[in-house]
């Protein structure tokens, strides 16, 4: 029977353990709701940030990066991928080279449509109440909220 100080080093005990396990089994589960959009999850989330703005608007890969906490070596391949596509547009700004202006394509606004069905199913397949998972996410950014000091 292990000890009070020992159990603190046990897995299950572990916040971080149980955060991991939770993001990849939730990451498994999007995969076949997203299949049929042509989408992968780092893609999907991609796209909920381009379509809660109004369609025409851009955003810059930074800008990108910050709401999905993604640096940039990770976010341009994800990016290109969705361009490839046709779901995003990428342009360089003529004002600063160094920023790259992204927007939806009429194919990934279109997408929109589609993809509002996948929060209810992703919600019915977690055997979760709309409740639950609104209170599941309060905590979370709460945590990070604290986490980010």
């Amino acid at each position: 029977m292990p000890n009070k100080s020992d159990e603190a080093l046990m897995l299950d005990n572990q916040l971080c353990f149980q955060l991991y396990s939770v993001s990849r089994t939730m990451t498994k589960l999007y995969q076949p709701l997203l299949k049929p959009l042509g989408l992968t999850y780092p893609q999907y989330l991609v796209m909920l940030v381009l379509w809660e703005m109004p369609m025409g608007h851009k955003h810059t890969v930074t800008t990108l990066g910050r709401k999905l906490r993604l640096d940039s070596g990770t976010l341009t391949p994800l990016l290109k991928r969705l361009e490839a596509k046709r779901m995003i547009q990428r342009r360089r700004s003529q004002v600063d080279e160094r920023q790259v202006w992204v927007r939806l394509t009429g194919l990934g606004e279109s997408l929109k449509q589609q993809a509002k069905r996948v929060p209810q199913k992703l919600l019915a397949a977690s055997n979760s109440s709309a409740e639950e998972a609104a209170s599941v996410r309060s905590t979370l950014r709460s945590l990070l909220a604290s986490l980010d000091g």
